[in-house]
């Protein structure tokens, strides 16, 4: 599939016609509906005392299917394993290493989007970031300026679908002082530089984020809707469904669960080499996890990597057992775009080890929050201490390696 990475890089998303094949589409709809009324099923019987009969198929505006997790991971089969290969498809996964500039990109997530089993309406304008599990916005624009995004989102809809608004360009920059206005005041309404994005059936949208986007309208209308994205960085905790993918397709896989191993390894040096105070060791590492980054990048990595720290820190701990359990899994959850590999990383090191990582990379976790909680407008979560837009300031790596010779 030809694309345009030009427009994409300039505008942070590209409208695709016919993604999913005329003669594949059906099939593809088929597969999704078996998996859709196997999920439907889980919510059923794992709905809470308050809940509506079908749990959360009934309870959300935008019932959402994790085809990558479980339990759902566990019950794809060989009548369903086209919704996972579709994923590979030339004009999927081909298009996204194209829009990425890389050679072999990998999906890591995959969801479906479905409707609402009542009307819900519009939801709000906003960036699919928060900081404290992140780096500020200013550090992911600067970073896509110098060295073009990590990773692409996508909607690919089985049928038309008319929801996702986008602001062009807001991928690359803040917000200016009118959408933040707006997004304060009216951010369940089009904004004057909206676009909405008419996809038929089997076209696809595929974005850079953090693009400021909008919901707009969550209604009863069948909606089912892929999603996802691909990057470089992947992490599969549920395998279970691979043996039901063709040959080809079981190679893909490995050959990026391979590559996802190697990335945690690289990660872990990355660490050790701020414990050991091996200046010449981080660089070399940062280099491989993120080649021909500039400067602009690496800080963004290394900023990734004061969170990752400060995880390892908090899973090794002895206090880590009795802390509640949604405390627990929030900790270990992975996210590899930003490098959060979970516990197959926390457990490379003793509490020991995490203890010294973490206070080398407290300056960094230092220069990003302030001392009281704030807020920005735009995001999806709660006020926080660490900074939504402002990357530190007068602070290079050089200056963060600079500190370990002093501790």
């Amino acid at each position: 599939m030809k694309v345009d990475r030009n427009q994409f890089l300039e505008d942070g998303y590209v409208v695709l016609r016919n993604v999913i094949p005329a003669d594949e589409l059906d099939p593809l709809r088929a597969s999704y509906e078996i998996l859709v009324e196997r999920q439907k099923a889980i919510w059923a019987r794992e709905r809470k005392p308050d809940d509506p009969p079908g749990g959360e198929w009934e309870r959300s505006a935008q019932p959402r299917l994790l085809l990558h997790r479980s339990p759902l991971a566990d019950l794809i089969d060989e009548d369903t394993a086209s919704a996972v290969e579709i994923w590979l498809h030339e004009n999927t996964q081909g298009a996204s290493s194209e829009l990425l500039g890389v050679s072999d990109a990998a999906v890591t997530e995959m969801m479906l989007m479905c409707n609402p089993v009542q009307d819900r309406g519009p939801a709000h304008w906003h960036r699919d970031l928060y900081p404290p599990y992140g780096a500020p916005l200013q550090g992911y624009v600067d970073d896509i300026i110098e060295g073009g995004p990590r990773y692409v989102q996508w909607n690919l809809c089985l049928y038309d679908d008319d929801v996702l608004w986008v602001i062009p360009g807001s991928h690359a920059r803040l917000n200016t002082d009118r959408e933040n206005e707006l997004l304060r005041t009216s951010r369940h309404i089009p904004f004057p530089s909206g676009v909405q994005t008419h996809l038929n059936a089997g076209d696809g949208v595929a974005y850079i984020l953090p693009i400021l986007h909008w919901g707009s309208n969550y209604s009863t209308k069948m909606r089912r809707t892929i999603h996802g994205g691909f990057s470089t960085f992947t992490q599969y905790e549920n395998q279970s469904y691979m043996k039901y993918l063709s040959a080809s397709a079981q190679v893909t896989f490995e050959h990026w669960i391979q590559r996802s191993e190697q990335m945690i390894t690289h990660t872990e040096s990355m660490l050790r080499a701020a414990i050991e105070k091996d200046a010449a060791a981080y660089h070399t590492t940062l280099e491989k996890l993120h080649p021909g980054r500039g400067e602009k990048g690496k800080m963004l990595s290394t900023v990734y990597l004061s969170k990752i720290a400060k995880r390892v820190y908090d899973c090794k701990h002895p206090d880590f057992d009795n802390l509640p359990q949604e405390t627990r899994d929030s900790m270990i959850r992975s996210h590899p775009i930003t490098l959060q590999w979970g516990l197959p990383l926390a457990n490379r090191f003793t509490f020991e080890e995490a203890q010294i990582l973490w206070n080398r990379f407290k300056p960094v976790d230092a220069r990003i929050q302030s001392e009281v909680e704030d807020a920005a407008p735009g995001y999806e979560n709660r006020p926080s201490r660490y900074h939504f837009n402002e990357m530190p300031v007068n602070f290079s790596i050089e200056d963060f390696i600079a500190g370990w010779m002093q501790s």
